[in-house]
């Protein structure tokens, strides 16, 4: 039987079209330091490699030289079958189609050649000096294809280890192979790779498509493309050739990967779960894999299932930085253990005082503590984030919206214009809050409208436009979009509709039944809270308000309007 039906190999279609570009998925990174390619190496030249049977000799290395899948298949099987592999010839050629199944076609999973120090060609030689990351110049005026191609299999893992200029003698050797054999797909590939590496996006496309030109089968070139595609900012593009690559190669690992890859830096979780799953059904152990399906678990809020491949990571590399912020986010979105997810942070922080994501997520914590001297930590550094000559658009907003929370309007005011600037439509409710708190009815109207009738749909849009209504003594206005809301509202929406109908009661006993309404829809609503504390207030029933008062301040330990009515009933103790 012919190694074609040994190996599970899914042929090329026509699915993708011209358009689709090429490139590898290249081998691991090896940590031996490169050569220069200008260090001169002994070429043995005058070994040369003479099959018996000059046709079929011919016709293999036709084959190999081709490059596609099928091609070195074919050659691998003409080996075999003619019983070369006892020649000198049959050995260096099979050791060639090996190697560059390896290299380009890793999911035929051939295993790699056995390379004998003692033997002299110069293809094992070029092999040889691949694998320790040494790239062989050919001969000048060589008019051997392969001589001019295997060298590149030195570079092929990682091309980030070698400068930009030995890489453009590189390019010299790969286009004089392009010039004598342009049937081949290995020199315009190898050139794709290299432009990729240099940064040049359209020769790079270019050159991969040009590799498809010559064989669909080549399907390291499409991801090549999806590789700059996605690099240039044309994500549904690459997406696009990706998921039509899978239909053309359902099981190939490599675009399996890729495809996975994407679906995460596209933040579209719930399909790089599965994809990931998938992934991992296959190799259980990849800790990069671990991980990313670790991540992805946790921004969908999935935190219990996320902690299985958290600690199977966690046991290969537990000092990992992602790993120990998800634990650190695990802890606190999770399980509201704020206490735990500092100390992962702080362990962050410690090996990396400047990484600005754990920085901006530690002030949010401390800042929500209701000790004082968190908060005060919180405030510190959240201060020496904005003390930087240009600080990170995250820091700006955790400022705003904790001088929302404390109701520092003046403060927040400052943040308002550098925030729309940034993203009107998602910023247009808090500037609206903004200018309601300053009592600037007439612009937090104007920001509300907006929102409101830009998507009325949104609920938050809603609420604020109502509260502003109230405001501005339009009742009926309000009440109306209270009413037919209301009724098919969430539940901590209902909530703020019925705190916002308190505003409007036409008694206080109406006002109260309102506001125990909402907190019998969201206990925490802080809104009805303060308006419980500021009834009972009125009242002068210094029981009921102190109850009310202790619970709005374990939410809002430092909120303005709260802060003066502890400084005066909390402080001496209140009859029981």
């Amino acid at each position: 039987m012919s190694i074609h039906r040994d190996i599970c190999f899914v042929w090329g279609g026509v699915l993708l079209g011209v358009w689709l570009g090429i490139s590898c998925s290249t081998k691991p990174p090896v940590q031996e330091t490169p050569i220069s390619a200008n260090t001169p190496l002994a070429v043995n030249p005058e070994v040369p490699v003479r099959p018996t049977d000059k046709g079929m000799g011919d016709e293999i290395r036709s084959l190999t030289e081709e490059g596609t899948p099928s091609s070195l298949l074919k050659a691998l099987d003409l080996i075999r079958l003619r019983e070369l592999w006892g020649t000198e010839f049959g050995r260096v050629m099979n050791a060639v189609i090996l190697s560059l199944i390896q290299n380009l076609y890793p999911h035929l999973s051939l295993q790699a050649p056995t390379l004998s120090q003692s033997q002299t060609p110069n293809y094992i030689r070029i092999l040889r000096n691949a694998r320790e990351k040494v790239y062989t110049p050919p001969r000048q005026n060589t008019q051997d294809y392969l001589e001019l191609v295997l060298p590149f299999l030195a570079l092929i893992s990682d091309l980030s280890l070698y400068p930009p200029e030995q890489l453009l003698e590189v390019l010299k050797d790969l286009r004089q192979g392009e010039a004598l054999n342009p049937h081949s797909v290995l020199a315009p590939y190898f050139i794709g790779l290299i432009h990729e590496r240099l940064n040049h996006p359209n020769q790079a496309i270019s050159a991969y498509k040009r590799v498809y030109e010559l064989s669909s089968e080549c399907y390291p070139a499409a991801l090549g493309q999806v590789r700059v595609l996605d690099k240039t900012g044309r994500k549904q593009e690459a997406l696009n050739l990706l998921q039509a690559l899978l239909i053309q190669f359902p099981d190939n690992r490599a675009i399996k990967q890729q495809l996975a890859r994407t679906y995460y830096a596209n933040r579209d979780w719930s399909r790089a779960e599965s994809a990931i799953a998938e992934i991992l059904q296959q190799d259980s152990q990849n800790p990069e894999w671990l991980l990313l399906y670790a991540h992805t678990l946790v921004e969908e809020g999935q935190f219990f299932k996320a902690l299985v491949p958290m600690d199977r990571y966690g046991a290969i590399q537990g000092n990992n930085r992602l790993y120990l912020f998800l634990r650190a986010r695990i802890q606190y979105e999770g399980y509201h253990n704020r206490d735990a997810a500092l100390t992962y942070l702080r362990a962050i922080l410690k090996a990396s005082p400047a990484d600005v994501e754990v920085s901006v997520y530690t002030a949010a914590l401390l800042l929500e503590s209701s000790r004082q001297e968190e908060q005060a930590e919180g405030r510190e550094l959240l201060q020496g984030l904005l003390n930087k000559e240009k600080p990170a658009f995250a820091a700006v907003e955790l400022a705003f919206r904790d001088a929302v929370r404390r109701e520092a309007w003046e403060e927040a005011q400052g943040y308002v214009a550098l925030l729309l600037d940034a993203d009107r439509a998602q910023y247009l409710l808090e500037a609206s809050k903004v200018e309601q708190g300053l009592g600037n009815t007439g612009e937090a109207f104007s920001y509300a409208k907006e929102l409101y009738e830009q998507n009325p749909a949104n609920e938050a849009g809603a609420l604020i436009y109502v509260s502003v209504l109230i405001d501005m003594g339009q009742q009926d206005e309000a009440r109306g979009i209270i009413e037919s809301r209301l009724p098919k509202a969430a539940r901590t929406v209902k909530a703020e509709y019925y705190y916002l109908r308190s505003r409007i009661s036409g008694t206080e006993e109406e006002a109260l039944e309102d506001l125990r309404s909402s907190l019998f829809e969201d206990p925490r609503n802080l809104h009805a809270l303060i308006g419980m504390v500021e009834l009972y207030h009125r009242r002068n029933d210094q029981r009921r308000m102190v109850y009310y008062l202790k619970q709005a301040l374990s939410f809002a330990p430092d909120n303005a309007r709260l802060q003066q009515y502890e400084e005066e009933y909390l402080q001496e103790s209140v009859p029981g």
